[in-house]
């Protein structure tokens, strides 16, 4: 890790819409997420192509903000099968983009309600590679090292005691083998 190179990064991403007729009585159109625009310039629902009835907007442009410290759910991202971008879209009928990122925790970890979605689509060739110079600056392996269980306490309750609100003995468990050392027996 470089301690000279910045901790967060950060690119414009127009974020693209397509608007489809509905198919049902109930809605007039379809709105959805069809692609992104790496270093895209500001835009406010600038059409860019229409097929037939359905048309492509450049809706907005998001930054999309890269910090050292989420580099772990980077790597996921760049190593799962299709390297990804989540949006967070807002409202109902036409959604309004209010969010964009390249970390799958922070896309679960975002407010969605019965208006609002996440939609993911793929990252672009050139935004995997800038994200990936990023990870290789400042993502540090840390091996998983698991917990040793304190000895001191295992086993430290003494048998045949239970809770001390229940005043009956017979509503204590106790282990089989206090039970064979109470009867006197050992076997």
């Amino acid at each position: 890790m470089t301690t000279d190179a910045p901790k967060t990064a950060e690119m414009p991403v127009g974020i693209l819409m397509r608007r489809r007729p509905g198919v049902t009585r109930w809605a007039a159109e379809i709105w959805t997420l069809s692609g992104v625009l790496p270093h895209a310039p500001p835009a406010d629902w600038r059409s860019l192509r229409a097929e037939g009835d359905s048309e492509e907007f450049h809706a907005a442009t998001l930054p999309l903000l890269l910090h050292r410290k989420d580099t772990d759910s980077l790597v996921q991202n760049l190593t799962s099968h299709q390297p990804s971008l989540w949006v967070a879209l807002r409202g109902a009928g036409r959604p309004t983009p209010a969010l964009v990122t390249a970390s799958p925790f922070e896309a679960s970890e975002y407010e969605v309600d019965a208006e609002d979605r996440i939609d993911k689509v793929a990252m672009p060739p050139g935004m995997v590679e800038w994200v990936e110079t990023f990870v290789a600056l400042h993502h540090e392996d840390v091996p998983f090292v698991k917990r040793k269980r304190d000895r001191l306490h295992a086993g430290a309750a003494e048998a045949g005691k239970g809770d001390a609100r229940i005043a009956q003995g017979a509503d204590v468990w106790r282990t089989p083998q206090s039970l064979r050392d109470r009867k006197g027996g050992s076997g």
